[in-house]
């Protein structure tokens, strides 16, 4: 049993931005990213976007900066722009939230991508970025994902990412008048060497083809590391 007498408290997560190959991870600290965030998500066959977050969607700019401004801005939670550095704009979210310091927890959620950025490297790149800074410079000992039970995207997200599911809180949440079933998700600390490995192996350059398109699968990369170990 590992003992964790010695261990303190972390540090919550700070404010620089994330810089990776494709993409950079920005805190929101100001309203300058709303306008490419509202038109990355505001066409209207994206409302299906918030099918499972608990607000949305909105009928205009203004609103969307009204909401955004109570939301992002609140100091609840460390909301992120994804920022793909092919447009230089914001398309897509994700949120540091519940931080339990003391016992090194904290979750990522609230994540709504524009159809743009889905299925790219920069959306995983994206989410390597806060895996690094929640492991390697904060030193957190769980990072947890959690999603409606119903949000099979969401899920198969996870899972390609890395995380474990453990389980599932049956009634847990009433969102936008409907029973939610929560997903629960997780990756410890001793598990994102090997995880970080596999990411670093997938984003690597020689694993890109001509077309710009990864040759070996994120999960391939991951097992091919931990084989190797």
């Amino acid at each position: 049993m590992s003992v964790l007498s010695s261990y303190g408290s972390r540090a919550a997560p700070g404010t620089m931005p994330l810089v990776g190959r494709s993409v950079t991870v920005e805190p929101i600290t100001d309203d300058r990213r709303f306008d490419e965030l509202f038109a990355a998500y505001g066409q209207p066959d994206n409302e299906s976007l918030y099918d499972y977050l608990p607000y949305g969607p909105f009928t205009d700019a203004a609103a969307f900066s009204e909401w955004a401004n109570r939301t992002y801005l609140s100091g609840e939670m460390l909301f992120h722009a994804l920022v793909p550095a092919t447009s230089g704009r914001a398309e897509g979210v994700a949120a540091l939230m519940r931080m339990d310091r003391p016992n090194g927890v904290i979750e990522i959620g609230h994540i709504c991508l524009a159809p743009s950025l889905k299925r790219t490297v920069a959306a995983t790149e994206a989410f390597f970025l806060l895996m690094g800074r929640v492991f390697d410079e904060l030193g957190y000992r769980r990072f947890e994902w959690k999603c409606d039970d119903r949000n099979a995207p969401s899920k198969r997200a996870a899972v390609r990412l890395g995380f474990t599911h453990e389980g599932l809180f049956r009634q847990h949440m009433i969102v936008k008048g409907r029973n939610r079933d929560t997903a629960w998700f997780s990756i410890l600390d001793g598990e994102w060497p090997a995880l970080r490995a596999g990411f670093e192996a997938w984003l690597a350059p020689e694993n890109v083809d001509d077309a710009g398109r990864q040759r070996r699968s994120l999960q391939d990369m991951r097992h091919a590391v931990v084989a190797d170990r």
